[in-house]
């Protein structure tokens, strides 16, 4: 045996003969571990609220009043999707996959803004159902309608 194997067989039997190693212990490395994934879904929420924000900033003056009020709404009555852009709209993701969406009317010259759902949604209705609904204005009824579809589309 080399000298530098008998050197490195020697550490280790040393350290094994010592007895309990002072690191941590298997629940703390997994209370870690968990401490670092919610700190980067905290991290990942908190810059696709603000690319987010960042797009409704850029809208003209009627689709970013719609739209700030649409943010407020599914945020509201769905806190558990994640805000983020998506091909340049905003949008709310759950587990990472876009469930609805906001399009302005600018965003493709249409006469109105939209706001639509993906596959994802919860939405299913028989054989046809909607996806995207036109948004020309918002009151009362249009809100609850909007609150309900949201609260619908993550159950």
């Amino acid at each position: 045996m080399s000298a530098k194997k008998a050197t490195q067989k020697s550490r280790k039997s040393t350290t094994a003969t010592k007895g309990k190693s002072k690191g941590f212990t298997d629940e703390e490395r997994a209370a870690m571990k968990e401490r670092a994934q919610e700190l980067k879904a905290e991290a990942r929420k908190a810059d696709g609220e603000s690319a987010l924000l960042a797009k409704l900033a850029e809208m003209p003056k009627p689709d970013r009043v719609l739209g700030e009020r649409v943010h407020a709404i599914v945020k509201d009555s769905a806190p558990s999707l994640s805000p983020k852009t998506w091909y340049g709209m905003p949008a709310y993701a759950k587990g990472g996959k876009v469930v609805c969406f906001f399009q302005s009317a600018d965003k493709f010259k249409s006469r109105y803004a939209t706001l639509g759902f993906s596959d994802e949604a919860n939405l299913d209705e028989g054989a046809m159902w909607p996806t995207t609904f036109a948004l020309k204005e918002l009151n009362a009824a249009t809100e609850a309608k909007i609150v309900a579809l949201v609260k619908k589309a993550v159950s």
